[in-house]
């Protein structure tokens, strides 16, 4: 009798030890991770790379070639029109110049001389034309003095382009003479320096470049390159957002004012430049930075929207969980091109939507069964045992 009472309560002592395994391994209910339905701007962005630059930058050169005697203006050098940034040798220049004037003087005697002349055969010219009237002289005589006034006549216009010639020389010496002297063309800042004293500049060639000077470096522009995939959407006008990695806590606000039609073709990868104007009233922009340009091709305010991860989101498991009736579409409607599921009275239901603006982060919605503050799912957690906090099922212990 003892011995059978021992086998019931081990059986009963199984029975038991199975259910509480068998409930301990029940998946619980998959818990959701959800996000509201909130208002707000949808932006549809294009993202590109560039280089900051001042707006306009003048190149400074030298016309004339020679040694470089005076350097006066250098980096970061505030400068005005016609200041005096370097000095080149002006001593051989100087002597052209000397030289010319004293071939202009020469010219301008030797027209007074002729004019005295031509003076003179024109009065001997009258005096025998009147003699020949009375008869006194021949008619060869009369013809040798109308030759001679008119040779020296001819002289004269002669010696007077000689003066022109020689005046112009002479101008031309003073110019170069002048350009012995490096001014700034314009109002602003030296940003690059290339010459130092006591350098030979040769512009026999070409101009070479010895001061670049930023305008007003309070406007910068960025020149990014947009890939043709994308340069349909940018158009003049169309804000943008920079950040540069000396500040990379700080966004830079823009503006597109100018799409450049012509390519630029890299490794058969085509490319356009579009310029984007910003302010820079601090100077913390500086040239040659490079900056990460989102430009704004299209935007939406106040708009209902929805994480993009809702869209993306696929229930599982939730026929067994929550039943049919529950996973039956709301408000089905002709044209919708997505569906989200909301939890509503704590059960997923899913909801179709058309999607309007999607910039990647969030989506429009232009219709659809929605309403601000709805908790749409964005993914969920899978249940675990109910006897171990990890998940994973333990084997209960029978004591005896």
């Amino acid at each position: 009798m003892t011995r059978f009472r021992w086998a019931i309560a081990l059986l009963v002592v199984l029975v038991a030890a199975i259910a509480v395994w068998r409930f301990a391994k029940r998946p619980q209910a998959p818990q959701f991770i959800t996000a509201p339905v909130t208002r707000g701007s949808v932006a549809l962005s294009v993202t590109a790379s560039g280089t900051v630059n001042p707006v306009v930058t003048v190149q400074v050169g030298s016309y004339v070639s020679g040694v470089v005697t005076g350097v006066f203006c250098d980096y970061n050098t505030h400068v005005v029109k016609g200041q005096l940034c370097a000095q080149i040798d002006p001593r051989p220049y100087q002597s052209t110049v000397d030289q010319d004037q004293a071939n202009l003087a020469s010219a301008r005697a030797q027209l007074e001389k002729d004019q005295t002349a031509a003076q003179y055969a024109e009065l001997t010219y009258t005096r025998n034309a009147d003699l020949r009237a009375r008869g006194l002289i021949a008619q060869d005589v009369l013809d040798q003095a109308k030759a001679a006034a008119d040779q020296a006549k001819a002289q004269v216009e002669v010696d007077t382009t000689a003066v022109q010639q020689r005046q112009a020389a002479l101008q031309a010496a003073e110019i170069n003479l002048g350009y012995t002297k490096i001014l700034s063309p314009v109002d602003g800042t030296v940003v690059s320096r290339t010459i130092t004293q006591g350098q030979t500049v040769a512009a026999s060639f070409q101009t070479p470049t010895l001061f670049l000077i930023a305008t007003d470096l309070t406007k910068m522009q960025v020149d990014t390159n947009v890939s043709e995939s994308d340069i349909g959407e940018v158009h003049a006008g169309s804000e943008a957002a920079f950040t540069v990695e000396a500040f990379p806590d700080r966004t830079f606000t823009g503006t597109v004012s100018q799409v450049r039609e012509a390519p630029q073709t890299v490794q058969n990868v085509v490319t356009y430049d579009v310029v984007v104007t910003a302010g820079n009233p601090d100077e913390a922009l500086k040239p040659g930075m490079t900056a990460t340009v989102r430009i704004i091709a299209e935007k939406r305010d106040n708009v209902l929207r929805v994480p993009d991860q809702a869209l993306r989101y696929t229930p599982g498991g939730i026929a067994g969980t929550a039943g049919r009736d529950t996973a039956q579409p709301v408000g089905e409607q002709a044209g919708t091109d997505g569906a989200v599921w909301i939890l509503r009275n704590g059960h997923p239901v899913r909801v179709p939507v058309t999607i309007g603006l999607d910039d990647d982060t969030n989506a429009e919605i232009v219709k659809g069964d929605l309403r601000q503050g709805d908790q749409v799912i964005v993914s969920e957690q899978a249940g675990g045992s109910r006897s171990s906090r990890s998940g994973q099922a333990s084997t209960p212990r029978l004591r005896f």
